[in-house]
C-alpha cells in the first residue's frame, strides 16, 4: 500500500497532478470542439473518471488503497474524508458517480451545449467552457484530497505504514 510519508513528497503529488489535470482539461476542450452533441458530454465523463481515479491513487487514497489499510488506519482516513464531505475519495468511481458530479456543473455544461448551434465561434466557447470545468473539478478534487492525506499525517505518524501487519 502506498501513501505519502512526507509533506514534500506531498507537495509533489499535488503538483504533478495538477498538470495532469491540465492535460486532461485540453483533452476536454478539444473534445468540445467536435459539433455533435452529446460527444463531448461522453468525453468529458470518460476523461473524468480516469482523472479521478488517478489523482486518489498518486494521494493513496483509491478505494483498493483504503481496502489494504488495517482498520483502525482505514476508520480514521474515512472519519476526515466524511468531515471534508468528498464522496470520490476512497470509493469505486463510476460513470454514474461522475455523472451526479458533472450535473453539479450543469449550467456550465448547458451554456456548452447551446453554444455549440453556433457556428465555429460557439465550437470555441464550448471548448473554453469545457477546459474550464474540467479544469475546475480537477483541480477541487486535487485540493480535497490534498487536505485530507495532509490532515490523515497530522493524526498517524505514515512513516510506518507499510510496517503494519494485520492480524486476525
Amino acid at each position: 500500500m502506498y501513501f505519502p510519508e512526507t509533506l514534500e513528497e506531498l507537495e509533489q503529488i499535488k503538483q504533478e497532478c495538477k498538470a495532469l489535470v491540465n492535460k486532461r482539461a485540453l483533452l476536454s476542450g478539444a473534445a468540445a470542439v467536435i459539433p455533435l452533441p452529446g460527444v463531448d458530454i461522453s468525453a468529458d465523463i470518460t476523461i473524468m473518471m480516469e482523472l479521478l481515479i488517478e489523482i486518489n491513487k498518486r494521494f493513496g487514497l483509491s478505494e483498493e488503497q483504503l481496502n489494504q489499510m488495517d482498520f483502525e488506519r482505514k476508520k480514521a482516513l474515512l472519519v476526515i474524508i466524511s468531515s471534508v464531505g468528498n464522496e470520490l475519495i476512497g470509493k469505486n468511481i463510476t460513470a454514474s458517480l461522475v455523472r451526479s458530479v458533472l450535473r453539479k456543473a450543469s449550467s456550465k455544461i448547458a451554456a456548452k451545449q447551446t453554444s455549440k448551434f453556433i457556428p465555429i465561434a460557439g465550437q470555441a466557447v464550448a471548448a473554453g467552457i469545457s477546459f474550464a470545468a474540467m479544469r475546475y473539478l480537477g483541480n477541487n478534487h486535487i485540493e480535497q484530497c490534498y487536505q485530507i492525506a495532509r490532515q490523515y499525517m497530522s493524526t498517524i505518524d505514515t512513516r510506518f505504514t507499510s510496517d503494519v501487519i494485520d492480524i486476525i
